[in-house]
């Protein structure tokens, strides 16, 4: 039977996150840190500049708070803090850069590479310090008996799946509620499966439910706030942190399946249109945009990516 403290980081991150996006969200109107739409998007989303971004600072600010707290007596909480926040603040970055010049392109792609690439490093080298054993990952189907030691490939396969995961959930907060819903199915994944086994960073798992509830009351369609890069590029940095705590990260490719679908999209389409010299596979990418334009309402795809989730998780379990 579960104790109730185990729901007390998600209620007092619920509580905050509720408490700050009414206080923050006109701060945003007043500093005119509007949402920027590209021109080559979905028209349907112009109506959309002018909506406050950066809501991800408020995400983030609860997180890293309430994690620390928490964090005092569980240090396995530090790794998930330290990627979640490191890649928060570089989005929060490219986020103030957009904000500040006024236009849609933030950090140049270099800079903002170089980053991740640092944030990552760190996070390799406090696991492989602090838990070695973690380089020991559970391949999915085996029933947990077959575990791959990577040894000295653990270092690169950390990068490609975190900055894999990270640029996954920035390409999916495209629709309001698309992110925050998909990777709020992704943490409750992660909260049934640390509560399970007995580990520390169910807090981290509980706090983040707790945040993205809190924050989807306002996210939702049609959106008060944006999460902006500053919550995108946080939500991959949890996603492939919390992964490699409970010695999963290869399951990043079942439960977040949508981060990878969208990513993918991405790739294939722009590949194609260079070795076609115009011609496109999708209407637009990332794929949620090919939905949107093949007729589906804003709130249906994200409702139909919503329950691919959900059913990728289910998967997830089985695969355990």
């Amino acid at each position: 039977m579960f104790s109730l403290n185990i729901f007390l980081p998600a209620f007092i991150s619920f509580v905050l996150t509720v408490i700050l996006c009414p206080i923050f969200i006109p701060i945003l109107h007043k500093m005119k840190f509007g949402q920027f739409v590209r021109e080559e998007g979905p028209e349907s989303h112009l109506k959309k500049v002018g909506t406050p971004t950066m809501g991800g600072i408020v995400m983030l600010a609860v997180f890293t708070l309430v994690g620390i707290v928490c964090a005092t007596h569980k240090t396995e909480l530090f790794p998930v803090i330290l990627l979640t926040v490191g890649f928060g603040f570089i989005g929060f970055l490219d986020d103030y850069i957009k904000l500040a010049m006024k236009r849609s392109l933030g950090l140049m792609a270099w800079q903002k590479l170089g980053l991740q690439i640092i944030v990552t490093v760190v996070f390799a080298y406090m696991i492989l310090s602090n838990y070695p054993d973690l380089a020991k990952i559970i391949v999915p189907f085996t029933g947990g008996s077959v575990v791959w030691n990577l040894g000295i490939l653990f270092v690169p396969f950390v990068f490609v799946t975190v900055l894999g995961t990270v640029n996954g959930a920035n390409f999916t907060d495209g629709l309001d509620g698309l992110a925050t819903t998909v990777t709020l199915i992704i943490a409750m994944f992660f909260a049934v499966l640390s509560i399970k086994a007995g580990s520390n960073v169910s807090d981290t798992a509980m706090i983040m439910i707790g945040t993205l509830l809190g924050f989807l009351i306002f996210n939702t369609y049609p959106a008060k706030v944006f999460m902006g890069d500053t919550g995108s590029l946080a939500l991959g940095g949890f996603v492939a942190a919390e992964a490699f705590m409970l010695k999963i990260p290869l399951f990043i490719i079942i439960i977040a399946f949508i981060y990878l679908a969208e990513i993918l999209s991405v790739m294939i389409q722009v590949s194609y249109f260079k070795l076609t010299h115009g011609k496109r596979i999708f209407k637009m990418s990332p794929i949620h945009h090919h939905f949107e334009l093949s007729g589906f309402e804003e709130t249906r795809v994200v409702a139909m990516f919503a329950v691919i989730t959900v059913i990728m998780c289910f998967i997830g379990f089985i695969a355990l």
